[in-house]
């Protein structure tokens, strides 16, 4: 495992709709409390020099410039539904301004649905404008990206498999709604977990918040943060002090170390 310290930037902690909602007025949509705005879900996780982003969504451009972030070294999928790779386009800044190509790692569906998503980025005569992408595709086994080992950990999104990864004590998961008892002794030892808590109420797809807790009790973490949040959940400041005292809600821009 990875000795270095690990540092998280939160870049997004909302659904595939952000909060607040379009045309919403209820209080969390409302809510003057910059914490209660989210963009789509994504991190960028710095560990060993290198900067690695999971997840490019619809927000990518903004929260690239929001989190003033300047280089990456790649790009990690956690599936291929659009909010989790709709901003992939916006990649090619990094291609212009640090003449450099960008790794990314997926799944093969993931790979498949980008290569469906954005045809022209594959193109025999590619256009001088696409992005320029090292295209790695994932078994399920740990890979390396430069010296870093990184697990990706099997989970359900309802029908759907999907990765988390483990990067050192650091695991990420988000938008499941299984994880196999196998999984979890993937995720075990963590010292930080990051799962997905959409609502209060059942969800055919994510986590509710009572079950990500159930998880998180499963795993115990020293610490834990809930991500993919929805406005169905509750006001930051009301929601989080009722949670148990190793759980937060993670909200955008949030930082962590981990040591």
């Amino acid at each position: 495992m990875i000795d270095k310290p690990i540092r998280v930037t939160f870049l997004g902690t909302g659904t595939s709709i952000g909060v607040p909602v379009i045309a919403c007025n209820c209080p969390v949509c409302k809510s003057a409390d910059p914490r209660d705005k989210r963009f789509r879900t994504s991190a960028i996780v710095d560990v060993d020099g290198q900067r690695i982003v999971i997840d490019c969504g619809p927000d990518f451009r903004f929260q690239m410039l929001k989190n003033q972030v300047e280089d990456i070294d790649a790009v990690i999928f956690t599936h291929e539904h659009r909010d989790h790779i709709a901003g992939i386009d916006d990649i090619r800044a990094f291609n212009y301004i640090l003449n450099k190509v960008i790794d990314i790692y997926a799944s093969r569906p993931v790979i498949d649905s980008i290569r469906t998503e954005f045809p022209y980025i594959f193109s025999e005569n590619r256009y001088f404008g696409a992005p320029q992408l090292n295209i790695n595709t994932l078994d399920g086994r740990p890979f390396m990206i430069g010296p870093t080992e990184v697990i990706p950990i099997e989970v359900q999104h309802n029908k759907l498999q999907i990765f988390g990864y483990r990067i050192g004590d650091f695991t990420y998961i988000t938008d499941a709604s299984f994880i196999s008892p196998a999984s979890i002794e993937k995720i075990k030892g963590s010292k930080v977990v990051v799962l997905n808590a959409l609502r209060n109420s059942k969800h055919v797809a994510h986590f509710s918040l009572q079950e990500a807790l159930a998880v998180i009790e499963q795993i115990k973490p020293e610490r834990a943060y809930l991500t993919h949040i929805s406005h169905f959940l509750g006001l930051q400041a009301e929601v989080e002090p009722k949670l148990p005292e190793n759980v937060k809600l993670a909200y955008d821009n949030l930082i962590i170390d981990i040591q």
